[in-house]
C-alpha cells in the first residue's frame, strides 16, 4: 500500500475509536455535558397536578409522607421526591438499618439496581428503602438539575447512603454501596 492510503486508513481507524470512546463517556450515568436523548421510561412519574392545586397537593403529599415514614408498619420500600427537596431523616424508621438510593428512571444502572434493593429490603425485616427519584415530572432525561440533585450536590447516579439503626449514616456513595453488595442475597 502506498504511504499516503496507509496514513488515511489510520486517519480512519483513529476517528472511529475516538467516536467508540465518546459513546462509552456518554452511556454512563454521570452528569451530562449537554442534554442527552431519552433512553427509556420504565418507571413512570405521577402526574403533575393543575397548576392552583400544585403546592397545596405537594405540601399535603410531603406531610402524608413525613407522617408514614415515621410509624413501624411502613412498607419496607417508598418512593419519595420526583425532584423535590427532601428531608431524609424523615423516612428513617428507628431500629432498621436504612438504604436511601438516589436515582433516576432514565439511568440504567439504576434501573438494573432497584429490583435487587427491593428484594433486599422486601426479604429482611431490619432494611428500609427509600427511593429518592431526582426527576421532577416534566423533565425527560437525568435531572441534575432538580432541586433534590443539587441539594445532594449530585453528579453520578446510582448513588446510595446508609443509616444505621440508630439514624446515623454509616456510608455514602461508593463505601455504601460497597455494604450494600455484601448484604444482598
Amino acid at each position: 500500500m502506498r504511504s499516503r492510503e496507509m496514513r488515511s486508513y489510520w486517519a480512519l481507524a483513529l476517528c472511529l475509536a475516538m467516536v467508540a470512546g465518546s459513546l462509552f463517556v456518554l452511556s454512563s450515568c454521570s452528569k451530562p455535558q449537554e442534554e442527552l436523548p431519552v433512553i427509556s421510561a420504565p418507571i413512570a412519574p405521577p402526574p403533575a397536578p393543575a397548576a392552583e392545586e400544585s403546592e397545596a397537593a405537594e405540601s399535603a403529599a410531603v406531610e402524608e409522607e413525613s407522617e408514614s415514614a415515621a410509624t413501624e408498619e411502613q412498607e419496607a420500600v417508598i418512593e419519595v421526591s420526583y425532584g423535590e427537596e427532601i428531608e431524609v431523616t424523615d423516612y428513617l424508621v428507628e431500629g432498621k438499618t436504612t438504604i436511601v438510593d438516589f436515582f433516576s428512571e432514565f439511568c440504567p444502572p439504576c434501573v438494573a439496581l432497584a429490583p435487587k434493593l427491593h428484594e433486599l429490603a422486601e426479604s429482611s425485616e431490619d432494611i428500609n428503602l427509600v427511593m429518592v427519584n431526582i426527576n421532577r415530572p416534566d423533565v425527560e432525561g437525568i435531572d441534575f438539575e432538580s432541586p433534590v440533585a443539587r441539594q445532594f450536590e449530585l453528579s453520578g447516579i446510582p448513588h446510595l447512603q446508609v443509616y444505621g439503626p440508630d439514624g446515623a449514616l454509616e456510608a455514602e456513595g461508593d463505601a455504601a454501596m460497597d455494604m450494600v453488595e455484601k448484604m444482598l442475597p
